[in-house]
């Protein structure tokens, strides 16, 4: 039986700041920190709030100005605080989109439709990605955390990603099977409960499978690695 083929280590070779540290001395930013930490993630919550208390007591067009003035706010104080103004422009944009097709379609239901779709173009692009044998899940945190793709190379780490990505599918079809119901009962204020609830603290327990695998594989690959050899002096 033959043993398996040493792989490259996945880890970025220490420096004189430490492991995966760059030269700068700061670590790179979680996906939580770059959305703007928990205070980023209420922010997000704010518009989709205003737009049904205000479309439950104003109507449609009040509740547009309404999102949209919240989450412009949103962008301005951002910037006179200094903080990082990529996700509240993101979520700018994302609330300008959603309140459009609310206009055009003359229901405030419309403004949830974005999101619907979204999900489901995720759902079928990870799962796709499953199918072709390279696990999005996997790809993004190689991204993320500059490890690469070694773990295509190892098909049990292709594994440990294909039930993570898996994992990520199940949430987003969760999400477009619950909303897409009551967006067909005409439930606007359970669809804004249900896009809330069903958003970052369902896709945080997602993310502890996808780092579960992350882990496993990290630790297969150092394992096929093997330890290094000494530098010589």
């Amino acid at each position: 039986m033959t043993e398996p083929q040493p792989l490259h280590s996945a880890d970025p070779a220490p420096g004189p700041h430490g492991p995966g540290r760059p030269p700068g001395g700061k670590a790179k930013q979680t996906p939580l920190e770059q959305m703007g930490g928990t205070t980023g993630l209420v922010y997000m919550m704010l518009p989709i709030v205003a737009f049904v208390l205000a479309n439950a007591s104003y109507g449609l067009t009040a509740a547009i100005c309404t999102a949209f003035g919240v989450s412009l706010a949103i962008s301005v104080l951002r910037l006179v605080r200094k903080e990082s103004i990529q996700p509240a422009l993101s979520g700018l944009f994302g609330v300008a989109v959603a309140s459009f097709i609310a206009w055009k379609t003359g229901s405030a239901k419309g403004f949830f439709l974005t999101g619907i779709w979204s999900n489901l173009a995720l759902g079928v692009l990870f799962l796709l990605s499953v199918l072709v044998r390279r696990p999005l899940a996997g790809i993004v945190w190689g991204s993320l955390n500059g490890t690469g793709t070694d773990w295509l190379k190892d098909k049990p780490s292709r594994h440990y990603y294909d039930i993570a990505t898996l994992a990520l599918v199940g949430v987003f079809a969760a999400r477009v099977a619950v909303q897409q119901w009551l967006y067909d009962k005409d439930a606007t204020g359970w669809l804004a409960f249900a896009k809330i609830a069903m958003g970052y603290p369902l896709l945080a327990l997602a993310f502890l499978v996808v780092l579960w695998a992350g882990r496993r594989s990290g630790t297969r690959l150092k394992a096929l690695a093997g330890p290094r050899p000494a530098r010589s002096v």
